[in-house]
């Protein structure tokens, strides 16, 4: 089935065509985007895709004159349970592609308006997962959650208050909020109470972390210990061995970058990301995984043909050093967990590194949870939060952990060490 294109086409010129997949299982959905380029537009796709719950397979090539681009990814759902919109998603990426009038490359990136923020009030009976539970369905109706405030009645009930925005900016509309209410009360429990409030004045909040805590969740490199000690080890040490190589013989033009790392989720969007924001062009592509071969299995080599935002070959060996250790942190660390002491409770900390235009990381929040989920672990309190370190921003998510007897947390490294793995191994795509 394709969406796009021909005659199934919604207008003859459409610039996303989609070769969905058949039935067969491990079969690849084709997105292809033909349509004229700007600064970051691959980022800006490939954020837009993951946050459908789809995991790029095969890669992404890319192609441009700085004028005009040309983008095929392979995708399929990170999860059976996933359930993809495809004409959303289609819709999503069409309206992320600018106009056929000339658009200057790399000039400063236009900034969207304020999105509109909402209140989701749900009152329900408590359980565990159910936070994720909420998230899952959220995530699927295109919601993003920008801020969760979680209470527990005396009677056993939760109140949870879910600051959010529509991807498909129509929760304005009685009918998106009456389809929002009916699918959480139909999948969740029919007793659950269900209101959606414009959040006017809606600021995303702060986090303010103690010095000794935000000094070790924000460092460039991973401890020693951290790497040797932890059951993540093998993943970690795969990607201390990836190699970065600039070569500026072989295109009279372009400079070619070179990477050979260890695959993981997100990989191709730190890449695309770290590079729009150290305003790199890319004119050329190609992301390649080696499933099959047993030497490789599990790596990813790509190859861009780049160059600076004036136009020029990046020959400066300081530049290309700045360059090499900015995208082998991204690729090393690209998110930080930790789980500290919070006077009497246990708190998760998860940070990632927002882009300079603002746009954090997609699906942390519903992978946070699906990983405390699993471990059958309740979460008291979520917050999500901006912070200044090590010269950028970070969106911060902090969870605040209930202490069970099946699951101790206070007095036991051993089960703490095995959240952080839990989400650390979720968010890098080991589960899912």
């Amino acid at each position: 089935m394709v969406l796009g294109g021909g005659a199934a086409a919604v207008r003859g010129d459409d610039a996303v065509v989609m070769q969905l997949a058949t039935a067969a299982e491990g079969e690849e959905t084709v997105i292809t985007v033909n349509c004229p380029d700007q600064a970051g537009l691959g980022c800006d796709l490939c954020r837009t895709i993951l946050e459908f719950g789809l995991r790029i397979t095969r890669g992404a090539d890319v192609s441009t004159d700085g004028h005009w681009c040309f983008v095929v990814f392979w995708v399929v759902p990170r999860s059976p349970s996933i359930k993809i919109r495809w004409a959303s998603l289609k819709n999503r990426l069409m309206s992320m592609c600018p106009s056929s009038y000339f658009i200057p490359f790399y000039h400063d990136i236009s900034q969207p308006g304020p999105p509109q923020f909402y209140l989701l009030k749900l009152l329900s009976p408590d359980r565990k997962g159910l936070l994720h539970d909420v998230t899952h369905i959220l995530s699927e109706l295109e919601l993003i959650i920008h801020r969760v405030k979680v209470s527990t009645t005396p009677d056993g009930r939760v109140v949870d208050l879910f600051f959010i925005t529509d991807g498909m900016e129509l929760l304005h509309t009685k009918e998106r909020q009456e389809e929002t209410c009916s699918t959480l009360t139909a999948t969740l429990d029919p007793s659950i109470n269900c209101e959606i409030l414009s959040a006017e004045g809606f600021q995303q909040g702060f986090s303010s972390l103690p010095p000794k805590i935000a000094d070790e969740l924000f460092r460039v490199e991973l401890a020693a210990s951290e790497i040797c000690s932890s059951s993540l080890s093998a993943e970690l040490k795969k990607v201390q061995t990836a190699t970065i190589n600039f070569d500026n013989y072989l295109s009279p033009a372009h400079t070619l970058l070179q990477i050979i790392c260890a695959d993981q989720k997100g990989l191709i969007y730190d890449i695309l990301r770290t590079l729009k924001d150290c305003s790199i062009q890319i004119f050329y592509s190609r992301f390649r995984s080696d499933e099959r071969g047993s030497a490789n299995k599990g790596c990813r080599e790509v190859d861009l043909f780049i160059k600076q935002v004036d136009g020029k070959k990046v020959i400066d060996p300081e530049k290309q050093d700045v360059l090499r250790s900015r995208l082998r942190s991204e690729m090393l660390h690209p998110l930080r967990v930790m789980i500290v002491s919070r006077g009497p409770d246990t708190e998760l900390l998860v940070a990632n590194p927002v882009e300079l235009s603002g746009k954090g990381r997609p699906r942390v929040f519903y992978d946070a949870t699906l990983a405390l989920k699993a471990l059958g672990i309740c979460i008291f309190s979520a917050e999500i939060g901006r912070q200044a370190a090590s010269e950028r921003q970070w969106e911060v998510y902090r969870f605040l952990l209930d202490d069970s007897n099946e699951f101790p947390l206070a007095n036991s490294l051993t089960n703490r060490n095995r959240v952080v793995d839990r989400v650390r191994k979720t968010l890098m795509g080991c589960y899912n």
